[in-house]
């Protein structure tokens, strides 16, 4: 084991690989490096285990769970540390998203004028449930417990546009332009 200038313990990279050739014991050495390049780049900021993590999202599309040890390797945190922030934040996915990410609110105000019905509607139509991809990729369906548009709900937020007194046919006609758009 060797440590870098950063303090990070370096465990090797020399395990076996799947039959996708990824390694075991790490993420594949591409990803590897582009993860050390964003850790970098953010290691000197207050907290920077969350603007990592949404850097490397954003670079990757999810937070793979391969990356995990090396983030923590690389932060001297521990893997569960990593593991416990990308799974408590909903903006963390550990697969890639849809093209169209939907985000229906069902907080309690949302609730009491009609969200659940919009969420059954959703699933429906999209023929997926809360939390999946629609199989062409094109959709992620995601639920949040407040968007910050109370006073205009069942609200939702389709690719960071925030749209307010949704129902089914509404939905639908928003649905129709995210996803044209993207």
């Amino acid at each position: 084991m060797t440590v870098d200038g950063h303090g990070a313990a370096d465990r090797g990279r020399t395990g076996s690989t799947d039959d996708q050739g990824h390694s075991s014991t790490g993420p594949p050495a591409g990803v590897a490096e582009r993860v050390r390049a964003v850790v970098a780049a953010h290691r000197d900021q207050r907290g920077a285990l969350l603007p990592i993590l949404h850097a490397i999202q954003a670079e990757f599309g999810c937070v793979d769970q391969e990356v995990v040890p090396l983030l923590a390797a690389e932060l001297n945190i521990s893997r569960a540390d990593v593991h416990g922030v990308v799974t408590f934040y909903t903006d963390f996915r550990a697969e890639p998203g849809g093209r169209t990410d939907v985000r229906l609110c069902r907080a309690e105000a949302c609730q009491s004028v009609g969200a659940e019905r919009l969420v059954a509607h959703a699933e429906q139509v999209l023929g997926i449930k809360l939390g999946q991809t629609t199989p062409d990729g094109s959709i992620t369906l995601n639920q949040v417990f407040c968007l910050g548009n109370c006073a205009l709900g069942p609200a939702a937020q389709v690719n960071g546009r925030l749209y307010g007194h949704l129902d089914p046919a509404r939905l639908d006609t928003v649905l129709a332009t995210e996803t044209a758009a993207s």
